[in-house]
């Protein structure tokens, strides 16, 4: 897959080629690529050479993602790094994301099925609606639970719900499995971006690769935030909602807060409940490495500091 991407990057304009190499180059974890290896191998796909090709579409829409992200949030550090936007600027950032994001058209095209393309063009529209509904909530300090996880599903999980459903898919696998392997991408996919949520107010800088405090300072407002407004002592309210609302505030009595009223328990149970429930749709494949590999998923993406 590695390769595929590599291969795929080139472009005869060296700008493309620099910025694209430099947010590749920056890691990640590849869960979503993943996916999809793991369900076609789990399904019994071994020669179908796509599973390759679509798993560096999916790291494609992905990172054309982060490119679009980091501009509209004005973020400085990802994965450690300065994000591409703060090196190159946010013109270039935002113009090379639309050319990974019509790379993996192009590609996606090349697989020569129409039910794939369905899958990523729906995933890919679902992801810019995530984006937006972000974009409405954003320092809003009456944010509920229900509107709050909307926005991760379609932000985050949806992306998540397609890879491990073209995994499935390629290898042939019955609808109802393709089905299953969906499920398990959703909710591995909304456990992942919990925790993430926790970190921001559990984290260190070094160890999340993001600045502490970041999606405060954003107007962001996650479930511990959500957890507490609803728990909370009157002056806790006052003290997030007025962080929300401007930007400013005392984060670290709004990190001890929502320590102290179990705000970060809280988020970290749901977190285990959606992990659970992928972790049910996992056991119901054929043995395997490659269902060891997504069960060990399920406890790696709630079960750790970055």
């Amino acid at each position: 897959m590695d390769q595929v991407i590599r291969d795929r990057l080139h472009s005869e304009v060296a700008l493309v080629r620099t910025v694209a190499d430099y947010i590749v180059a920056g890691g990640g974890k590849r869960l979503r690529p993943v996916l999809v290896l793991l369900f076609a191998r789990a399904h019994g796909a071994h020669a179908d050479h796509r599973r390759h090709v679509l798993a560096a579409v999916v790291e494609f829409i992905h990172t054309a993602t982060l490119l679009h992200d980091d501009v509209v949030d004005e973020s400085a550090l990802r994965r450690g790094r300065d994000t591409a936007n703060s090196v190159f600027g946010n013109a270039a950032s935002v113009l090379v994301g639309d050319f990974l994001y019509s790379r993996a058209f192009q590609m996606m095209v090349s697989a020569g099925d129409m039910t794939i393309m369905q899958i990523l063009a729906d995933a890919t529209n679902i992801i810019a609606e995530g984006e937006v509904l972000q974009l409405m909530n954003s320092r809003d300090a009456d944010l509920d639970e229900t509107r709050y996880l909307q926005v991760i599903r379609y932000k985050t999980a949806k992306l998540f719900e397609a890879a491990a459903r073209l995994g499935a898919l390629i290898a042939g696998a019955a609808t109802p499995l393709v089905e299953t392997a969906a499920e398990y991408g959703l909710r591995l996919g909304t456990a992942f971006q919990v925790i993430d949520d926790v970190l921001d107010y559990a984290g260190n800088s070094h160890d999340i690769g993001k600045n502490i405090g970041d999606d405060l300072r954003e107007g962001k407002v996650t479930l511990p935030l959500i957890h507490l407004m609803r728990t909370g002592s009157a002056a806790d309210q006052t003290l997030v909602r007025d962080a929300i609302e401007t930007g400013e505030g005392n984060f670290d009595a709004i990190a001890r807060a929502v320590r102290d009223h179990g705000s970060l328990d809280y988020a970290r149970a749901q977190a285990l409940s959606e992990a659970a429930i992928a972790r049910t749709c996992a056991q119901t494949l054929p043995a395997s490495p490659f269902r060891e590999a997504l069960l060990s998923l399920t406890s790696l993406a709630v079960d750790r500091d970055r």
